[in-house]
């Protein structure tokens, strides 16, 4: 989709300008994270939704929830469309104004925590391209040592002076 007529945007502009507090407390914390594929967005279009921070290349979504998303008609939709953006890929992570209120430090824990699982689970480690040498790998001054095992190395010692 074309993003200069992608209709979302300008709603997402709007809710950039109008964040709540829980939302801009999250984001100051967030866009400082040091994660490799981890560059957030707030207020971003996934599919046919906009969704309060998300991270396409960690396939993550933080949804800041207030406290009519609990009940009702909300909780059902707020389902609806946790299953299609699940489908798409992405991992939701909700975090209830309340709970940032009393602990901003342990939202930012979850997000921190989901963040690295999704970056193991997205890029795996990269195997050591180096694969073991010959004789385990050993340095030159080891295998000298296990060749003469008479060999000792010279320390020196040093005293203060007075």
């Amino acid at each position: 989709m074309d993003r200069r007529r992608d209709r979302r945007i300008p709603l997402a502009r709007r809710l950039r300008r109008e964040a709540t507090f829980q939302e801009r407390l999250i984001w100051n914390a967030i866009r400082q994270f040091d994660i490799a594929g981890f560059h957030p967005r707030r207020q971003a279009p996934v599919g046919p939704y906009i969704v309060d921070f998300t991270c396409h290349g960690l396939k993550l979504v933080i949804e800041i929830d207030g406290d009519h998303h609990g009940y009702g008609a909300q909780a059902r939709n707020d389902q609806r469309r946790d299953a299609d953006l699940r489908s798409r890929g992405y991992e939701i992570v909700r975090l209830s104004n309340q709970h940032i209120a009393e602990s901003i430090d342990g939202a930012v824990e979850t997000i921190l925590a989901a963040c690295h699982t999704r970056a193991g689970a997205i890029m795996p480690p990269t195997p050591d391209p180096s694969p073991p040498q010959a004789g385990g790998g050993e340095s030159a001054t080891s295998a000298d040592a296990h060749a003469n095992p008479r060999a000792k190395h010279k320390t020196t010692h040093t005293t203060r002076g007075s």
